[in-house]
């Protein structure tokens, strides 16, 4: 909805009037203000030079975990908590933004941490954004891809052992004017929150480039680098990455690549990832070099997903831990409408080097705002 301070002060007046209340003024000083509730509550001045937004986010899931490894035996471990808990405050003036981006709480800890915590200035325009502070880091698709929007209900085992995903640093990035461009580079804490982690540092970089962009069509190409420093030089960390997608009406695909050395030794894998919307006849979003959120239709969207990965990389999900591996994953997931999904996702991993082995069910109710 949108309207005018005016019309927002005339309704609380009509209000004030007819309960024979007591109450203060709304008062407006400057340019009508405009309230809009289109992905989450946002208010903004008529010329857009200011702002403030607040939204969130609840993934409530039910997981079955079955592990068969050699350490532990047969085991099974059942849960239902929020994976994600989330809530998010934007602000903008003039060409300055911030957003403070919360944890309330998460599967596996107590809540209360910092996801995204910075400050962006964008007047060089869009070729050119300087961020500073606690930030997704540009490397890897889809790491970069918001939980809300991925496909499958848990990223890929390589992103989660390869990628940095949030850190604290200074980050330049933009896009071509044709939007088909994208880039970012960046030099980040390595790891930690404590009083001393810069000493450690994190350069990481990412390039995309989409031939094809239209509104049923899209092929994606994109090249990232990652350089982790650690105080023992055996640690460092030196990985690569090239990606390629596409969208094609209904249809949709990602995969990427990742090749890793670590002091003497070498880590790689890779993962490949389908999905086929199956009503309303829509195409998977795209936008800056990832994919956005399936669009619902009335009477809401289906969506089939299915994920194939291996090598070395961290299957924590079925319990197995940083191996070399290989898993597949299906999903159905249901868009109910902008705000809701329904999801439910199996992953079923084997290990390359002896006989372990684990899989997962996961369903997922998705609120986000």
């Amino acid at each position: 909805m949108k309207t005018s301070s005016c019309s927002v002060l005339a309704l609380l007046m009509l209000g004030a009037i007819s309960t024979n209340a007591q109450a203060g003024q709304v008062r407006t000083d400057g340019q009508d203000i405009i309230l809009s509730t289109k992905g989450g509550l946002k208010l903004e001045t008529e010329d857009k030079s200011a702002g403030f937004q607040i939204g969130g986010r609840l993934h409530y899931d039910y997981t079955q975990d079955e592990t068969d490894t050699a350490a532990n035996g047969n085991e099974t471990l059942e849960d239902f908590d929020a994976r994600r808990a989330r809530i998010a405050l934007r602000a903008h003036v003039n060409d300055f933004e911030m957003k403070a981006e919360f944890n309330i709480a998460e599967s596996g800890t107590s809540g209360g941490s910092v996801e995204d915590l910075y400050l962006r200035y964008k007047g060089f325009g869009d070729m050119a954004n300087l961020t500073i502070g606690k930030q997704r880091v540009p490397f890897g698709m889809d790491v970069l891809t918001s939980s809300n929007d991925i496909s499958l209900l848990e990223r890929s085992a390589m992103i989660e052992r390869y990628a940095l995903e949030r850190s604290s640093g200074v980050k330049l990035s933009g896009r071509g004017m044709d939007k088909r461009f994208t880039y970012g580079v960046g030099l980040f804490e390595a790891d930690g929150n404590g009083t001393n982690d810069f000493q450690e540092q994190a350069l990481a970089g990412r390039v995309t480039f989409a031939p094809i962009m239209t509104k049923s069509s899209v092929l994606h190409f994109g090249a990232g680098y990652q350089t982790v420093g650690a105080t023992d030089p055996v640690d460092e960390t030196d990985t690569m990455n090239v990606e390629m997608a596409g969208a094609f009406g209904p249809f949709h695909a990602q995969a990427e690549y990742f090749d890793s050395d670590v002091g003497p030794q070498n880590f790689n894998g890779y993962y490949a990832q389908l999905g086929y919307i199956l009503n309303g006849g829509g195409t998977r979003p795209y936008s800056d070099g990832v994919f956005k959120r399936v669009k619902a239709v009335p009477g809401g969207t289906w969506e089939v997903t299915t994920r194939f990965e291996e090598g070395d990389g961290r299957f924590n999900d079925v319990g197995l831990g940083f191996i070399d591996a290989q898993q597949t994953s299906l999903g159905l997931n249901y868009y109910m409408n902008d705000s809701v999904k329904v999801g439910v996702s199996y992953m079923d991993a084997e290990s390359n080097t002896n006989s372990d082995s684990g899989n997962e069910l996961r369903m997922r109710l998705q609120f986000t705002y």
